[in-house]
């Protein structure tokens, strides 16, 4: 049924991540499923705050971040199932997005906070993936 779920995560606040990990992980071990861990390193929005940090400080942002997934990941996932690691840069959930439907995912599992009034003017990342996710999506609280 769910041969390809995406499972993004905030490695910048791991606790509020562990049942949405917890239930991927069930998930792809029940239906025998590939589990796409993704993490995304955001951009600055405005090209004058990049102006401000060294020339390479994406590339650096990015290997330090793929080196803290695949540490996660390895604590926190078993061997027995299978993954794959993504990290990408960009607007958090527009990269979710993106790759989902590159992938053709069937599920993406993704933890959220419950929402503050700010979150109602603004929309958190899981409301926008929610909103307009081509696949199911499975919203998990903490």
């Amino acid at each position: 049924m769910y041969k390809k779920i995406l499972l993004p995560l905030d490695l910048g606040n791991v606790r509020s991540q562990r049942k949405a990990v917890k239930t991927a992980v069930e998930m792809a071990q029940t239906f025998n499923s590939t589990l796409h861990i993704m993490t995304v390193v955001p951009d600055y929005g405005m090209s004058i705050v990049g102006s401000y940090f060294p020339a390479d400080h994406e590339k650096t942002m990015i290997a330090d971040t793929k080196e803290k997934l695949a540490a996660y990941v390895a604590k926190n996932v078993p061997d027995s199932v299978r993954k794959k690691e993504i990290v990408a840069h960009g607007t958090i959930y527009s990269e979710i997005l993106d790759y989902a439907n590159r992938l053709k995912a069937n599920l993406i599992v993704m933890a959220s906070h419950r929402p503050e009034l700010k979150d109602y003017l603004v929309g958190p990342n899981a409301s926008r993936v929610v909103r307009h996710a081509n696949c199911s999506t499975m919203v998990v609280r903490p």
